[in-house]
């Protein structure tokens, strides 16, 4: 074996990464971090959780009540509305009525579907826009739309974006952290929390489910925590002086970075990610004692533990390879997922409220398009980014409130349209960004996560 003392700087480089193989310093080995950054405007939310439902939950059957949709079932859809450009060749089928009853709740009188009687409890918390929008009728470039504002892939997703225009506010805990479904199978994969062109640091980074969130978290066997610190400050050492007499490195910059972050993860990420010290109260509240919600309650429960402890943007996904992509029926697809996931949300809400944590927490709930209202082999539904529901709680929005309206079918946004790029210009307005400032130079162009469009909308804001 080599002496120690006679390794090259790039075996040295190599052997610190052998001790510190956590996700974290995997995914910030490729650029520099951002220190010190602000935002344009005083904010009214400092972190966020994203209840994504892959798949395309159906907004006409959850949150868009629709009475002549109801009427017309069995009919075709009207010619007035024009043609209609669907995945599959729905445009001349049935209508399909709502498959559960609307009801109204709370003071507001929002109503909802029976598929959400937890989430229903908290109407008048809700704030629910009907008009949403996007540009395709395909998963993938939905799912990337929705979460880095382009149809392609490679552009830095939202989490990006914020990670890089605010930094953490924990310099222990990444800044940007994903829960992906244990199923996996998300309709374009991993760049749909990629950083693209900004630096990589700011990429989520991924928990998985199960006993061990995060792969390699401790330390190899024979690499006690003193030796791994010593060995750290000398690889600082070294890329001081070989920075010292080059112009700025940003990679190896960001590998140092990197490794700091990981070790430092060592000791704050597993007691983020251990529930042990949660009351049997909290658990249960979450679902956690019964079969059909745990795993999804494990991760809201993770989701609040997590920015409690100053991540600042949390994603967390419903839905497997099809999750609530109903082509086939439309019932038996929202009754399963609807009984996984409206417990757990709404215990989330009521535990963020009841810590606190709801005063400066936003919350999304929504899919990357809805359905449309023609049927589909008679009881499904096919993509519809024309017109959709998302819904909003906490910090910094009107609460029972509705905003905009799609059509009398629920087929396209009709009435205050808001598209993909105006709800993320509204999320970092909460934020304290204005999304015309929040910019990246890329291959000679002020990049930003709206592009050239996006406005905020401010008729939600409280």
């Amino acid at each position: 074996m080599q002496p120690f003392q006679t390794l090259s700087r790039r075996r040295l480089l190599g052997g610190a990464a052998a001790v510190l193989p956590t996700a974290a310093m995997a995914q910030l080995l490729a650029s520099e971090t951002s220190e010190g950054r602000h935002s344009h405007h005083p904010a009214r939310v400092r972190r966020v959780i994203w209840l994504f439902m892959h798949g395309g939950p159906s907004h006409v059957d959850l949150f868009d009540p629709k009475p002549e949709l109801a009427r017309r079932a069995g009919q075709p859809l009207p010619d007035s509305l024009g043609s209609v450009e669907t995945r599959r060749k729905v445009a001349h089928n049935p209508l399909l009525g709502p498959v559960k009853p609307f009801r109204r709740h709370g003071e507001s009188g929002i109503e909802i579907s029976d598929f959400l009687p937890h989430l229903a409890e908290l109407a008048d918390e809700m704030c629910v826009i009907r008009s949403c929008h996007g540009d395709s009728v395909n998963h993938p470039q939905s799912v990337y739309q929705l979460n880095t504002g382009s149809i392609l892939m490679g552009k830095p997703s939202v989490g990006s974006w914020i990670s890089y225009g605010l930094g953490s506010e924990n310099e222990d805990l990444p800044a940007f952290v994903v829960l992906p479904d244990p199923g996996g199978g998300l309709k374009g994969g991993p760049p749909a929390w990629g950083s693209g062109f900004l630096p990589a640091a700011h990429q989520g980074t991924t928990l998985r489910a199960g006993d061990t969130p995060i792969l390699h978290l401790h330390s190899a066997a024979g690499h006690p925590p003193d030796r791994q610190r010593a060995l750290l400050d000398l690889v600082g050492r070294f890329n001081r002086r070989h920075m010292a007499a080059r112009a700025a490195d940003t990679l190896l910059d960001a590998r140092q970075r990197a490794y700091e972050l990981a070790y430092r993860m060592q000791s704050a990420a597993p007691e983020a990610v251990d529930l042990a010290g949660e009351s049997e109260a909290t658990k249960k509240l979450y679902g956690l004692d019964e079969p059909v919600t745990r795993e999804f309650g494990t991760r809201c429960l993770l989701a609040r533990r997590l920015i409690e402890r100053g991540v600042r943007f949390v994603q967390l996904y419903s839905g497997d390879t099809n999750g609530w992509d109903a082509h086939e029926d439309v019932l038996k697809n929202h009754t399963e997922y609807a009984a996984r996931t409206d417990r757990p949300v709404a215990a989330l809400l009521r535990d963020l409220r009841q810590r606190g944590l709801l005063e400066d927490t936003l919350v999304i709930w929504g899919g990357e398009f809805g359905r449309m209202p023609m049927s589909e082999k008679g009881t499904g539904r096919d993509h519809n980014p024309w017109g959709y529901t998302t819904v909003l709680f906490g910090a910094g929005v009107k609460h029972g409130h509705v905003h905009g309206a799609t059509d009398d079918f629920g087929l396209r946004a009709a009435v205050d349209k808001v598209h993909v790029h105006d709800l993320h210009a509204t999320l970092l307005h909460l934020l304290g960004l204005d999304h015309e400032r929040l910019t990246f130079r890329h291959n000679g162009r002020d990049e930003r996560l709206t592009d050239v469009a996006g406005r905020v909308v401010r008729g939600i804001l409280a």
